[in-house]
């Protein structure tokens, strides 16, 4: 009988037809559930295109299934759970397959479930690298670098591999990929602005509805939420933006909100894109177009590496990693982070206006301004964690734990990066147009036009200094310490900085 046909759960994150619990169905041999849930909704301070593009991706993904002849239930429910329950009463469900979600909490909740024996849970295989694939590779190894595992899946898929060697001879060009911003005023590839229909016009009645528990620019047809259109956004990028993505890639300019990054990542974080797709496209175009191997090599180590290192630690550590603060940092996320309050600082005024507009900035933004300056200013790691995970289109809990508390704010006490990345005005001035005609001064650590990047990077050294003693890493860093003879000075002012960023009137 029909009612008793098994369901498959997909998430929101889950939207590939060919993947999962969906990959060997065909119409008519389940049910697909997709549950919109009251509570995620209302759980965090979304950005308007952060939670346009999940809810509008889901829709798109269930009236693509029903076209193809799919009985779908997409239903709205005060939560997951209460969604599932309501669902197995109204279709008598004895059987429910879904492939293991992209969260921690998620998962413990299914395997709750599983225990009753009616949820069947399938491996996740939205990426190349499965978590119990990386404990195996990882176990017995005192640190499991990166770059390790980044050279091994390139060994074991055979990635830009030339017999046993890497081609071009090195397995990293990152040393090419640091080149300042361009001053010529060159264009930058183009991306499509998809038309929205009416399941976008309804997503949006709806996030208007939510009034200022949202915040952020209105959806504009900027984010892929079917998967012809990130096949579409993935075409363009390989045809127009791989060739020079690689030389500028930590470069930022105010004007100029994406530079030649993919913005591929949101396709992939909902599953709309798998990829193994995305990492044979750049391979392909390497080897019929002849590119720059800095581009390719540098966008494939951010896909097959870092993308993959990141899901596969957020594995290895969770759930105790959410907790880490080893820095015991306590501060609240800045109202000029939040939009809550302007600043001066030009850097961080340009970065959160990328972000007001798109619900992204590129990952030096994220990583030398954002988390640079929460950082410095001992901004709690989990209030962070969960701004920049409601705040950018491809946030998740998965990216952004790793990214915030291992990599920027270092929480983890080098789990994941063996130094803190910290630094003053100095290295912004260098790798963005931000500082001409700042009111503040990059080179000034004291008084009131020095910078509050410099002032606070001493300010953080002192605070840390015993911490990082033993770090051979931070040595030439903690040496020019010492030979700060306006130390105090800097102390005082940094006092005055952290009141102003707290206050917003910085």
């Amino acid at each position: 009988m029909n009612g008793r046909l098994p369901t498959v759960w997909v998430f929101g994150d889950q939207l590939h037809r060919r993947t999962g619990a969906l990959r060997d169905r065909e119409a008519g041999d389940c049910r697909v559930l997709l549950v919109e849930s009251e509570l995620k909704i209302s759980s965090k301070r979304w950005h308007r295109q952060r939670l346009h593009l999940v809810l509008s991706a889901m829709r798109h993904f269930a009236q693509e299934l029903r076209d193809e002849g799919f009985d779908v239930d997409l239903r709205r429910a005060p939560s997951f759970v209460q969604g599932y329950r309501e669902h197995c009463a109204e279709f008598d469900v004895d059987r429910l397959v879904v492939m293991e979600p992209m969260s921690w909490d998620v998962t413990a909740l299914l395997g709750r479930l599983e225990a009753s024996g009616r949820v069947e849970m399938l491996p996740n295989d939205q990426f190349f690298c499965h978590y119990s694939e990386f404990e195996e590779w990882a176990e017995g190894r005192k640190r499991f670098k990166m770059e390790d595992f980044y050279r091994w899946q390139r060994e074991r898929f055979g990635v830009l591999m030339d017999g046993v060697a890497p081609i071009g001879g090195k397995w990293n060009f990152d040393h090419d990929n640091r080149e300042k911003p361009p001053k010529d005023g060159r264009s930058w590839p183009a991306i499509t602005h998809f038309e929205p229909d009416d399941i976008d016009a309804e997503v949006s009645d709806l996030i208007a509805s939510l009034g200022d528990e949202v915040w952020g620019s209105g959806a504009d047809g900027t984010w892929p939420v079917t998967r012809q259109q990130a096949v579409t956004r993935l075409n363009e990028f390989i045809a127009t933006g791989l060739e020079p993505f690689g030389p500028h890639e930590d470069a930022m300019l105010a004007d100029e909100w994406k530079l030649a990054h993919s913005v591929l990542s949101s396709c992939m974080n909902l599953g709309l894109l798998h990829p193994t797709e995305v990492v044979e496209a750049a391979e392909t175009a390497l080897r019929e177009r002849d590119l720059p191997i800095n581009s390719v090599e540098g966008f494939i180590r951010q896909v097959l590496g870092w993308r993959e290192y990141v899901w596969c630690v957020y594995w290895r550590w969770m759930p105790d990693y959410r907790s880490r603060n080893h820095l015991k940092a306590t501060r609240p996320v800045p109202p000029a982070f939040t939009g809550r309050a302007t600043t001066e600082m030009a850097c961080v005024s340009n970065a959160v206006s990328h972000l007001d507009a798109h619900g992204y900035t590129h990952h030096i933004e994220r990583l030398m301004v954002f988390g640079n300056l929460a950082l410095t200013a001992g901004v709690d790691p989990w209030a962070m964690t969960e701004w920049m995970w409601a705040s950018f289109v491809d946030g998740a809990e998965w990216v952004m734990l790793p990214n915030v508390i291992g990599m920027a704010l270092h929480a983890d006490g080098g789990m994941m990066a063996t130094k803190p990345y910290a630094s003053g005005g100095a290295y912004i001035n260098k790798m963005s147009d931000s500082c001409r005609g700042c009111r503040f001064d990059p080179k000034q650590r004291t008084g009131d036009d020095a910078c509050p990047f410099t002032t606070l990077y001493w300010d953080f050294l002192a605070r840390n200094a015993e911490e990082f003693s033993n770090n051979h890493r931070m040595a030439q860093q903690l040496a020019g310490l010492r030979r700060l003879s306006d130390l105090d000075a800097v102390r005082d002012r940094a006092t005055e900085v952290l009141t102003a960023l707290d206050a917003g009137t910085l």
